[in-house]
């Protein structure tokens, strides 16, 4: 019987992943690569990650001094049942807002690209 050899290629374009990468194609960009949201719309997501953050806070507290009695004003407070959960739908709506907004037109862009027509 003859024995199958087995034979493979120095360069048969697998590449594994437990190599290294070289340090040339470290962390720059290639090409023309950009941000996927603007400065706009991370100002947007702040202000609405601080609504939420605000509508949290109101509705946080409520403990009592003695465990064994319950006031219900306290618990069940126009604050913490009707204005809290609105301060955070607020900034929820405040972040949806933030990501559909489109970002501005580059002058530089529209320029290049007027010039290449």
């Amino acid at each position: 019987m003859a024995k199958a050899q087995h034979t493979t290629t120095q360069n048969s374009g697998y590449r594994s992943p437990l190599k290294a990468k070289s340090s040339t194609s470290g962390a720059a960009p290639r090409g023309n690569q950009t941000f996927l949201f603007d400065k706009r719309n991370y100002m947007w997501m702040g202000v609405g990650l601080a609504c939420i953050l605000i509508g949290l806070l109101l509705m946080s507290g409520g403990k009592s001094a003695d465990p064994h009695q319950f006031d219900y004003k306290e618990i069940y407070s126009f604050r913490r049942i009707t204005l809290a959960p609105i301060i955070i739908l607020i900034g929820f709506g405040i972040e949806a807002y933030a990501i559909m907004l489109k970002r501005k037109p580059d002058p530089a862009a529209k320029e290049e690209s007027s010039a290449i027509e």
